[in-house]
């Protein structure tokens, strides 16, 4: 099933596009919501699986509120309170998060460093 995450704005979306296979769908609000941008998110989401990607903030809580009563079905991935947004939050706790979300086929995994091994 495709999917598709609603993200705020296009510093989250870089962040996470760079963590997230190209077959993932990646919208933002641009921090605002009105009836005309809800209906193109609708329209544009189709009948994907949705995730809502919002920060951990005050304005993130609105927005993913008014989400949540146009995609009632889409699941929620959270931020930690204290980090500066998705766009502030580090690689490796995102992709813990998007694993949480059942997303694993979708990451695209940095590549591991080799410890120990010496050049």
């Amino acid at each position: 099933m495709p999917v598709t995450i609603i993200v705020e704005g296009k510093n989250d979306r870089s962040k996470l596009r760079r963590l997230l296979d190209s077959e993932v769908r990646i919208l933002c609000t641009f921090g605002t919501l009105n009836t005309m941008k809800l209906d193109s998110l609708r329209k544009q989401a189709k009948q994907d699986e949705v995730y809502l990607f919002m920060d951990n903030d005050s304005s993130g809580k609105k927005i993913r509120g008014m989400l949540r009563d146009s995609f009632p079905d889409a699941l929620h991935i959270y931020t930690r309170k204290g980090y500066a947004g998705v766009e502030g939050t580090p690689d490796e706790y995102l992709i813990a998060q998007l694993e949480k979300a059942g997303l694993d086929e979708f990451i695209l995994y940095p590549e591991q460093s080799l410890l120990g091994e010496s050049f």
